[in-house]
């Protein structure tokens, strides 16, 4: 079983002692290292990969939403505050949870379980992007993918995806007959991926679009599905005006 490598960052030592008992005493959990100094983790979490950080909201010289926006890579964020008016400000970084002070181990249990639950679904989605991209360069064809949402495998026909759109660690399916997107833990450039080139295209960050389901294009490069409007970006624009004249008369 993959261990989840910890940090924990607080000014409070008793704190940082309780936090490390609790990771300590979890058996999927790893502790690497426990700072008081925020300035002193900034410069460890530069330097090191850590899965999961453990994380103060309120420190001296550098608070935890600061240091928070520094960081880069796949590590996930429990925020953990003594007050609870500052834990809206967690969702501003996607964090996983946030932990109100004094922990208690069972709130700590359920927040790691999630963290738990979120990296199994991207090792999950990395193999099965692996493993698509593997069957497209042995040229073999398929119609659907399957998509784990809210804990269960769903088939997805290509044919019935509208179009896809990215939103940090989640990305949202918008498929024919469905009410409500299908939400699932990826990125943009595995969907990218494993999705079939000739009939999907990425036509800004956010988006990639189901060729065959554009309705119309405006002047001003705006697509037209379902009931989506969404714009073409100039990076992407050269790929869909080549796409374009493809399909007019006499091309």
């Amino acid at each position: 079983m993959r261990k989840l490598s910890c940090v924990i960052v607080d000014d409070e030592p008793l704190a940082v002692q309780l936090l490390e008992s609790f990771v300590k005493r979890t058996d999927f959990l790893a502790f690497e290292q426990s700072f008081t100094d925020p300035i002193e983790a900034s410069k460890f979490l530069a330097q090191n990969q850590v899965d999961l950080l453990f994380l103060d909201i309120q420190m001296p010289d550098v608070n935890g939403l600061e240091l928070a926006r520094t960081l880069k890579g796949k590590t996930k964020i429990i925020f953990t505050t003594a007050f609870k008016e500052f834990a809206f400000d967690s969702y501003e970084f996607a964090a996983i949870d946030y932990l109100l002070k004094p922990v208690r181990y069972v709130k700590f249990q359920q927040a790691v379980e999630r963290a738990k639950e979120w990296f199994d679904t991207q090792i999950e989605s990395e193999q099965t992007t692996a493993e698509s991209q593997e069957e497209n360069n042995e040229t073999k064809t398929t119609d659907s993918m399957f998509l784990r949402v809210d804990g269960e495998w769903r088939k997805v026909e290509f044919c019935k995806i509208l179009f896809v759109e990215g939103m940090k660690d989640y990305v949202m399916f918008h498929i024919e007959g469905e009410r409500r997107p299908l939400i699932t833990h990826l990125t943009m450039k595995m969907v990218e991926q494993s999705l079939p080139q000739q009939g999907f295209m990425r036509v800004n960050r956010s988006y990639i679009v189901a060729l065959e389901k554009i309705r119309s294009v405006d002047r001003n490069m705006c697509l037209y599905i379902g009931e989506e409007i969404i714009r073409v970006t100039d990076q992407y624009k050269p790929a869909f005006e080549e796409f374009l004249n493809s399909r007019m008369p006499g091309q």
